[in-house]
């Protein structure tokens, strides 16, 4: 390998961890937006504070999606009482198909479609599905995974948040 090939492989080394890096950084507070759910229901994002929040952005034709479902529906039962909240936003997306999943489905949780895809632009420019952002009681992002979620470390992650004090950074 030549000096010009192995300083092209180190930077692009560096770029890349410098880019996973800013997507786990748990740094700035999260989108303050209002969404409206499939039944009609005003949701301020900002008022979630005090609770620990996903945001899922998915869609009803996106596969990695579809499987990742059924986990975020297992932890909202599971995480729920203890102060816990998932809001699944629908992006690109038709209403009839995501109302019919939900339904189809059981989703416990509150359902929104992003159809001007403003939600997506304001949370970091949303562009792949599914993407998660996990928020924290005290409203900053802990962290925003793209593509599928690894269970065992999204479950150590808000386990963490429900046990921390509001003010606590995780």
């Amino acid at each position: 390998m030549n000096l010009a090939t192995k300083v092209i492989a180190a930077l692009a080394v560096v770029a890349i961890a410098a880019f996973a890096a800013a997507l786990a950084m748990p740094s700035r507070p999260a989108t303050e937006a209002r969404v409206e759910t499939l039944s009609g229901e005003q949701v301020d994002l900002a008022t979630r504070r005090g609770a620990v929040t996903v945001v899922s952005f998915w869609a009803t034709w996106c596969a990695p999606c579809r499987r990742e479902m059924p986990e975020l529906v297992a932890a909202q039962r599971r995480f729920g009482p203890r102060g816990y909240e998932t809001i699944a936003i629908a992006v690109r997306d038709r209403r009839e198909a995501v109302a019919q999943y939900a339904a189809e489905h059981a989703l416990p949780f509150r359902v929104a479609i992003d159809e001007s895809g403003e939600l997506a632009r304001r949370f970091g420019n949303v562009r792949i599905t599914p993407t998660v952002f996990v928020i924290g009681r005290d409203g900053r992002v802990l962290k925003r995974y793209v593509g599928e979620v690894p269970l065992e470390e999204f479950e150590r992650l808000i386990e963490a948040a429900l046990a921390a004090p509001q003010n606590t950074k995780i």
